[in-house]
């Protein structure tokens, strides 16, 4: 079982990260969200990453097979609360979070999730 929670708030899958992750960590979580899918389903995913400060080559891998994933199942994915140093890592890594949307918050990723925008534009604070 994942060290990462995996809840649903209406029709959304939130899953909040904690801490930094461990590639075991990730693994869990990708597993845990398709099997969350299957069985409860959902219209999105949101993932928050607010308090994680260090990403690696697997995470990004991870993070993108996730949104490929559940965007197969018919849930957008949107990461919440990339940090900068994150953001500017996964760049330098040359990780491509295809299909993935993000927002500056878990409040402005829900809404996006909401008004049915996943497969738009980044949302900010408002």
């Amino acid at each position: 079982m994942s060290r990462i929670p995996v809840i649903r708030v209406e029709d959304v899958l939130i899953a909040s990260v904690l801490e930094d992750v461990t590639d075991s960590d990730a693994v869990a979580l990708q597993s845990e969200l398709g099997h969350q899918l299957e069985v409860r389903g959902a219209k999105g995913v949101l993932i928050d990453l607010s308090v994680v400060g260090i990403v690696d080559s697997f995470l990004g891998r991870v993070l993108a097979e996730v949104a490929a994933m559940s965007r197969l199942l018919g849930a957008p994915t949107v990461i919440a609360g990339i940090q900068p140093a994150v953001a500017v890592t996964l760049v330098e890594l040359g990780v491509r979070l295809a299909g993935v949307r993000t927002a500056l918050t878990s409040d402005a990723g829900m809404r996006m999730l909401r008004e049915g925008r996943a497969g738009g534009r980044h949302v900010g604070r408002r």
